[in-house]
């Protein structure tokens, strides 16, 4: 099983910007197939936010194109998530996701 670990999160005022970062450790993800970053709002369900496949499709979700981009790095083995002119209704914890394997999520504030 692969150990996931996110770091990166914290408060940021709006308009600001966050990079998190996935590390990934006993698998390499270049035998990976999808690697995610999803979140969760308080009482909200969990959602997609950018996903990358091992064919290189990207996908982000509507709230967040042309302010995100994930992008993997196999040397480091991380997956990460530059997030830019960051709102409040980004404020959610933030996981990621590497095929059936999670980490334990990290916490962005958006909030002036």
């Amino acid at each position: 099983q692969v150990q996931v670990a996110e770091s990166g999160g914290g408060w940021v005022q709006p308009g600001g910007s966050l990079r998190l970062s996935c590390a990934a450790s006993g698998g390499s993800i270049v035998n990976m197939y999808v690697l995610s970053w999803y979140r969760q709002a308080p009482g909200k369900e969990r959602e997609l936010v950018a996903s990358i496949t091992s064919a290189g499709t990207v996908l982000y979700a509507d709230s967040v194109e042309d302010r995100f981009t994930i992008s993997s790095d196999n040397a480091k083995n991380t997956v990460d998530l530059q997030m830019n002119a960051l709102k409040e209704e980004d404020t959610a914890v933030y996981y990621c996701a590497l095929d059936q394997d999670w980490g334990q999520g990290t916490q962005v504030t958006v909030s002036s």
